[in-house]
């Protein structure tokens, strides 16, 4: 009975005592769950992170990548505008060197339009000439319609010198070159034995122009006329005028002369 009531007491100690390490098992066990959960959520959260930071860097160089291709395609795009503008301004510039030379030969035309311009005016204005000592303005188609007379004198084509000198008596009345252009016509008159037309002529000139440098010889032409005509008298009169009024000139020593063979 005793060992009975021995036996009891310890059997409630083992098994106060199974307990009681059952509990400090349960209780490390416990203890070691939540280390162990502790753990595992710092290390979602650290893979957490580090995913987070991986999508982040992730996303960066996507960024970065679409960034690049973006700037390569901005560059590619800003080459081929810029290649685009230099053919355009190659293009301007020849089509300016086009248009310079175009104005150089417009402004060319023009100088010489304004030339040929300058040149025909100056063929109608009045030009200053300079015959048998007498100076005076003169029309350039007045000048050559004298000349052109004249030249046919000294040719000795003294029908068309006739014709051309009463035609320019008859179109320049008040020409400067009139005086002259009577002595030539009487002249002309002279060689076509039209005597009594170039006395005419020549008195004519006497009339007008007594000091012009041609009248000594004009006086000594009326008296060959007349002297052709056979008016003796008349030719001694003219003769013996010519060496009263133009005593110094040439014409008055052949007047004397042909008094000297009239008498």
């Amino acid at each position: 009975m005793r060992s009975m009531h021995l036996a009891r007491p310890v059997r409630s100690l083992l098994a106060a005592m199974l307990l009681g390490g059952h509990l400090a098992l349960a209780q490390a066990a416990l203890f070691e769950d939540d280390e162990a959960r502790r753990a595992i959520l710092e290390l979602r959260q650290r893979v957490d992170v580090l995913q987070q930071s991986g999508q982040r860097s992730m996303d960066d160089l996507r960024r970065s990548t679409e960034d690049g291709t973006q700037l390569r395609r901005g560059l590619l795009d800003l080459q081929t505008q810029i290649e685009t503008l230099r053919i355009e301004m190659a293009k301007l510039r020849g089509q300016n060197e086009q248009l310079a030379r175009e104005v150089a030969e417009l402004q060319r035309l023009q100088k010489d339009m304004a030339k040929g311009v300058d040149e025909r005016l100056r063929q109608f204005e009045p030009v200053k000439v300079a015959v048998d000592g007498l100076e005076f303005q003169a029309e350039p188609e007045e000048q050559s319609a004298f000349d052109a007379a004249l030249t046919r004198f000294r040719e000795g084509k003294f029908a068309e010198a006739e014709t051309a000198f009463a035609a320019f008596v008859r179109q320049y009345p008040r020409s400067g070159y009139l005086p002259s252009a009577r002595f030539w016509l009487g002249n002309a008159l002279y060689a076509n034995r039209d005597y009594k037309q170039a006395i005419a002529q020549f008195k004519s000139l006497l009339a007008v122009a007594p000091n012009h440098a041609r009248a000594p010889e004009a006086a000594l032409s009326i008296a060959n006329c007349q002297i052709e005509l056979k008016e003796t008298r008349g030719a001694r009169k003219t003769l013996e005028d010519l060496l009263r009024v133009y005593p110094q000139s040439e014409a008055a020593a052949a007047a004397k002369e042909r008094l000297s063979r009239l008498k």
